[in-house]
């Protein structure tokens, strides 16, 4: 991949934000979804990129765009050959309530790089750089506090897990408590979340939970951007979730995936931009005079980059997008 492409990238995400910023707390989470991927999908025809979409908005049959198998890029584009793993809004009802946390996410990776993960459950283990590869998924959780305590230099009482707020994880909770750590607690967008546990400045130590197996891969693609680890297993719920992880290529669905196995090769590009306040990025500000501030981030896993955008938008001169 070029290096370019990672900024290109950066656009598509600040489009789709300011696109469904405009939604934020009005209660229609369908509508904050769909501008957000309009605007995300018609910034993809200006990239000089061959992208095929391997995690999308669903199937072809369930999505009018930015579906699984799409092909992405301008028209003449002669860029390289691309995956491209799209949530244009991580967190809709989180705008629609007008809450923290929401996000415009895209990973890309070299064709063939990116798990072609299923739409469903997926048990997640993620963690910085100082505790990379000294965890196992299945360890038990006070093992897993005892070692991130140890490699990022904390007592016990100090170490935070953040743990989405959901009646599946009380037991993961009660053992973090038990074990006289700090929980902290959210509500969606699990994304925003893993990668918070892999920047020293958040604070947050470890993220432990069952999400969603998408986003588990998009958030593999930051991890492995920022140096961290991260382990994963899906968890079919049923003999047709079984067989749809067969038909595209895991021959045992509930293996244990590594972060090589969710995105393999050497390079990766993030990218984020945050449409409400959350732990990772400050959300979409409107500041008068058509004026409206947008804040990102960008990584790339190969020179293990990291990029802070803060952009300023003039909307009177985006004539391409219909902000009103």
């Amino acid at each position: 991949m070029e290096r370019e492409l990672a900024l290109e990238i950066v656009r598509v995400t600040e489009m789709a934000a300011l696109a469904s910023s405009h939604w934020m707390g009005r209660g229609k989470k369908n509508e904050a979804d769909g501008a957000a991927t309009s605007a995300m999908r018609s910034m993809f025809d200006t990239i000089n990129m061959r992208g095929t979409v391997v995690i999308g908005e669903g199937e072809l049959d369930e999505a009018p765009m930015l579906y699984i198998g799409e092909k992405l890029g301008h028209a003449d584009a002669n860029g390289p050959e691309v995956d491209v793993a799209v949530d244009p809004l991580e967190g809709t009802t989180i705008v629609a309530k007008g809450h923290n946390n929401a996000m415009s996410v895209i990973a890309i990776g070299d064709r063939g790089t990116l798990l072609h993960a299923p739409d469903m459950y997926m048990m997640k283990m993620a963690v910085g750089k100082r505790a990379a590869g000294k965890i196992q998924l299945h360890d038990p959780v006070d093992k897993m506090i005892e070692i991130v305590a140890e490699s990022n230099n904390k007592r016990i009482q100090d170490v935070t897990v953040i743990i989405q707020e959901r009646e599946r994880h009380q037991a993961i909770i009660d053992a973090v408590r038990e074990k006289g750590a700090r929980v902290k607690l959210f509500g969606d967008g699990d994304v925003g979340a893993a990668i918070a546990a892999c920047l020293p400045q958040t604070g947050i130590d470890l993220f432990l939970g069952i999400g969603g197996a998408p986003e588990g891969v998009i958030s593999a693609a930051a991890i492995k951007c920022l140096g961290g680890d991260m382990q994963a297993q899906l968890k079919p719920q049923d003999d047709a979730e079984r067989d749809r992880c067969i038909r595209m290529g895991l021959a045992n669905p509930e293996q244990l995936l590594t972060l090589n196995d969710l995105v393999k090769g050497e390079d990766a590009i993030f990218a984020a931009t945050g449409v409400s306040d959350g732990e990772l990025l400050q959300g979409v500000r409107y500041l008068g005079d058509d004026m409206v501030e947008t804040h990102s981030i960008v990584m790339r896993a190969q020179t293990k980059t990291i990029r802070f955008v803060r952009a300023l938008h003039n909307t009177e001169h985006k004539p391409n997008f219909n902000w009103r």
